[in-house]
């Protein structure tokens, strides 16, 4: 079974604004038009705020260590403002240590506000997207970025679309059942070093760190590009872990489920993914088997679950031969 300990969890207390801003610009065309800001400061919380009426004077709630968002609502109050009014309303704002102001709806700043910013040393960017998207991408982020990562030692494979992280002891054959699993044309997400991200409730991605990558080490080979060796087929960077399977070497006194009635799951970062362990035994071929995993995995994910079948097919065999019955109520004239 998997054991996580504390060294394995790791949280970011916070993120600069310079890694903030390199990355929205980059990833969501989020313009950034202050002069002079402070890229030097941190943000702490993954949530965005509104400060409607933090702009009116209200501040007892104003959560100012939060990105702050200025859609077409506060941007219409400050413009029906005196230039006198705008002036305290926004001073109010610039005397917490707020991190950025980010406009929405490819709104431009009033002339007060881009002087405070460029005063304050606020960051301050311009979006086309409108404020609920803009909420909705920038939450995305920086909820990934406040995220619980888990650090696994395994190998994590994408097979015929489902996410499988095959986990041991050292030297039990991980990586050679993967390599076997990318020759057979399925794809290599990470070899050694697993990082989990929890992404909303009950889904857990699964990515490389940018050292390994998609180097694998083959004992008594060493160490190979699976991506210049496979190509980029043989490849991808992120995955969503569906199934843990455990490989071990084979043990008399140990029981190995053979129905697969009784399912069983292994909590990560509070989310149930299915768990098999999978022994290993000479002759036995655990590349067609774990294709057999993903494809079991994919009948019941549509409905179909082949060991309530076949116990539904046994019960109804037993309830005939009770009454007498053959298995089978007629041969055809076939005797093949």
């Amino acid at each position: 079974m998997i054991k996580i300990n504390e060294k394995s969890i790791s949280l970011k207390e916070f993120i600069t604004l310079e890694f903030f801003s390199e990355n929205v610009q980059k990833l969501f065309d989020i313009k950034l038009i202050s002069e002079s800001p402070d890229l030097t400061k941190k943000i702490y919380d993954q949530n965005l705020h509104r400060p409607g009426l933090a702009l009116a004077g209200f501040v007892d709630l104003f959560a100012y260590k939060r990105v702050q968002v200025f859609g077409n609502t506060e941007m219409r109050y400050l413009e029906h403002l005196t230039e006198k009014e705008q002036r305290n309303s926004l001073e109010t704002i610039f005397n917490f240590e707020i991190p950025c102001i980010i406009l929405s709806n490819n709104n431009k700043p009033t002339k007060l506000l881009s002087e405070l910013a460029a005063k304050y040393r606020v960051p301050l960017f311009s979006s086309q997207y409108t404020t609920t998207k803009l909420n909705y991408l920038i939450s995305d982020f920086l909820d990934d970025q406040f995220a619980e990562r888990i650090t696994l030692h395994g190998s994590f494979m994408d097979v015929y679309g489902v996410g499988i992280l095959f986990v041991g002891k050292s030297g039990i054959g991980k990586s050679e059942v993967s390599l076997d699993l990318v020759e057979r044309g399925h794809r290599l997400v990470a070899d050694d070093v697993i990082i989990l991200t929890k992404k909303g409730e009950g889904i857990l991605m699964g990515a490389g760190t940018d050292i390994v990558k998609h180097f694998m080490e083959i004992r008594g080979l060493g160490v190979i590009d699976v991506e210049r060796m496979f190509g980029i087929r043989a490849i991808r960077y992120q995955k969503r872990l569906e199934i843990v399977v455990e490989l071990e070497v084979w043990d008399d006194t140990r029981h190995y489920t053979r129905t697969g009635l009784a399912e069983e799951t292994v909590a990560i970062s509070n989310v149930e993914i299915p768990y098999i362990k999978l022994p290993i035994l000479p002759a036995k071929n655990i590349t067609v088997i774990s294709e057999v995993i993903a494809l079991n995995y994919l009948l019941k994910h549509y409905g179909f679950d082949a060991a309530k079948v076949f116990q539904e097919r046994l019960n109804e065999h037993l309830k005939k031969k009770s009454e007498g019955k053959r298995g089978i109520d007629y041969f055809e004239h076939d005797f093949e």
